[in-house]
């Protein structure tokens, strides 16, 4: 009897932590060799990703890794455009780069307002050599798309908060039209 091979879908190292009509939805590139290792978003103790999101008023309170599937509670959606590897931006298979699976998703869910939160992704995701921060003019399926700093410790010296700011400023705007009683939880 001829042996028969399957080939069996890749696993994602982090789950999709998404909801319908969200206020953000935040994409990075994929996660880190700790955040893989600890099975949880920006893990490393060098990311300011959880402390950046309560600075700049996107969280009441500052959110542990460990913890990361609370940002549905803030209206805040998770996700990574490469999620079958993980490592630093280098260490990456450019064709492990989902933008149609990401697309579908974000078509799918709806959000508010969309954030890459590293360049690297975002360039995959509009397939351009370059990309600059804050608000995007392009758009998917009508939804604003912004690309701010990472907040990877590898990235540090790159980081500035301002538009993190602007971000957070866009959609605390969004949340008060939609839904102007609850200023972190999506009530749908």
């Amino acid at each position: 009897m001829a042996r028969r091979e399957t080939t069996l879908p890749p696993v994602m190292i982090l789950p999709d932590i998404l909801a319908p009509g969200l206020d953000l939805v935040l994409c990075g590139t994929a996660p880190s060799r700790i955040s893989a290792a600890k099975a949880a978003y920006y893990a490393n103790p060098g990311n300011r990703f959880w402390r950046t999101l309560h600075e700049v008023g996107l969280t009441p309170e500052q959110i542990s890794p460990a913890d990361y599937a609370r940002v549905l509670e803030f209206g805040i959606g998770l996700t990574d455009l490469n999620k079958t590897e993980f490592g630093c931006d280098h260490d990456l298979s450019p064709d492990a780069y989902d933008v149609q699976g990401f697309t579908s998703k974000i078509r799918a869910f709806a959000p508010s307002v969309i954030a890459f939160d590293s360049k690297n992704a975002a360039k995959a995701f509009f397939g351009v050599p370059r990309v600059g921060l804050g608000l995007q003019t392009a758009t998917l399926n009508g939804i604003p798309i912004f690309v701010v700093p990472s907040p990877s410790g590898l990235a540090r010296r790159f980081f500035d908060v301002a538009p993190w700011r602007e971000m957070a400023d866009f959609v605390a705007e969004c949340r008060s039209r939609h839904h102007p009683w609850m200023p972190f939880a999506n009530p749908k």
